[in-house]
């Protein structure tokens, strides 16, 4: 358990929050490239680390990322008109380009010298990997863009599903790295076979064990940290041993392990303390399903499952649209779609879980880990330091990756998948 100082380091990142700060030294996912798909199409609305922002892809396709109030009298940009490489208010006409400068003042004289004197807060963008990435950290330190592990190439196929859950960021991730959960939580949806390896069909993940009591073992990283979950497999368990690798890339992405048909990641951002933009990744593999084929999937759509915001339309008021019936025929959750029952238990938690309460085990290493790590990166932050991951020895993103198989006992899990670092070691007892 943590202490309630240690509980607000790991999960606050509003006004200057050193969780915050430290997320501000990594470049932010910020919202998906399909959420401005259109030139001189509709602003949208962005809040990131407690930031509201406004979105807009220029008449030339470029994306810009500004402080949502107006400079002028503080109007929204959201409703303003998207035109002629600009974000114009409606208050006065003022307009904006994607890189903060007011390109005119309809409201002032022709010769006013005020249009040189006013910035208004614009955020540097990138565009990779279906999301628009910005840059919230001092201009000076800006470092050069890094394509994410779950991306590494342009033409690396990406599918991405997007939800808005009510809750914090930390309590997402944890779920995330958990890999004891998976056995029982998502039992009817990872289903035990005597497959080779992890597999993954049109309605179910295959996975090739039966045993839901993983032994834990993690390594620390320069980016975050890996950690392997050993379970026994269905065929030859005297020989050999079930290895899923979950990698931490800090803060934001998460490296799940794949299966034989493509990879899996999680991007998780906080729009604020207690909400989170939650994002569920396929990329990569011969048979990397479509969008819209793995958002179907994981009951994840918008206008089905989702309102246009990417709010659930399951919630904690009408119980996440829990099957009783379902249930009784043998459904494990009743819930349907692998991040709907995580986000259940996510949200069921609370705004901000309190961690002064909760039992940990031997399954739960990874999550100490996580903790462990993240409050220490914090109080570094906060006392005027680096941000994990931005300091040497730096191991590329894109070497950067999970694992899943059936291996000799004999093997070393860490020679296994990708991103090794100088190791701290703990084992669960």
């Amino acid at each position: 358990m943590l202490t309630a100082e240690e509980n607000d380091l790991l999960c606050r990142v509003e006004n200057g929050a050193p969780m915050g700060r430290l997320m501000r030294q990594h470049w932010v996912p910020a919202l998906l490239s399909e959420e401005v798909a259109e030139p001189d199409g509709k602003p949208v609305r962005v809040r990131v680390l407690g930031e509201n922002l406004v979105a807009f892809r220029d008449s030339e396709g470029r994306v810009g990322v500004l402080d949502e109030l107006c400079p002028h009298r503080r109007a929204s940009l959201v409703y303003g008109r998207n035109e002629e490489c600009g974000l114009r208010c409606l208050y006065h006409g003022w307009k904006m380009d994607v890189e903060g400068n007011v390109v005119e003042m309809s409201s002032e004289p022709p010769e006013s010298p005020l249009r040189e004197k006013v910035k208004h807060k614009a955020y540097p963008t990138r565009e990779a990997a279906g999301f628009v990435w910005i840059w919230m950290g001092e201009a000076e330190a800006m470092p050069a863009f890094e394509r994410p592990p779950f991306s590494p190439g342009e033409d690396t196929k990406v599918s991405i599903l997007k939800i808005r859950v009510p809750c914090n960021w930390a309590q997402i991730t944890e779920g995330q790295i958990d890999s004891a959960h998976s056995s029982s939580l998502h039992s009817s949806d990872m289903v035990p076979a005597r497959v080779e390896s992890a597999g993954a069909t049109e309605t179910n993940w295959l996975r090739p064990s039966t045993d839901k009591s993983p032994r834990l073992q993690a390594e620390r990283t320069p980016y975050g940290f890996r950690y392997a979950a050993i379970r026994r497999p269905i065929k030859n368990a005297a020989t050999h041993d079930y290895v899923r690798m979950t990698v931490f890339v800090a803060p934001f992405i998460s490296l799940i392990p794949p299966n034989s048909s493509y990879n899996v990641a999680s991007v998780i951002v906080p729009v604020d303390d207690e909400t989170t933009a939650f994002h569920f990744i396929a990329w990569g593999g011969a048979s990397c399903p479509d969008t819209e084929t793995w958002r179907k999937f994981n009951s994840a759509r918008p206008g089905i499952d989702l309102d246009a915001d990417y709010n659930c339309l399951r919630t904690l008021e009408n119980d996440f649209g829990q099957d009783r019936q379902a249930m009784k025929a043998g459904n494990f959750t009743g819930i349907k779609g692998i991040p709907n029952q995580d986000i259940a238990m996510w949200v069921s938690m609370g705004a901000i879980v309190d961690r002064t309460r909760d039992t940990l085990g031997a399954s739960d290493l990874a999550i100490v880990e996580f903790r462990r790590l993240m409050v220490e990166a914090a109080r570094q932050v906060g006392s005027g330091g680096p941000a994990i991951g931005t300091t040497e020895p730096r191991i590329p993103q894109v070497e950067i990756a999970s694992y899943q198989g059936i291996v000799p006992k004999t093997t070393d899990w860490r020679t296994l998948g990708g991103g090794s670092g100088e190791a701290e070691t703990r084992k669960a007892s």
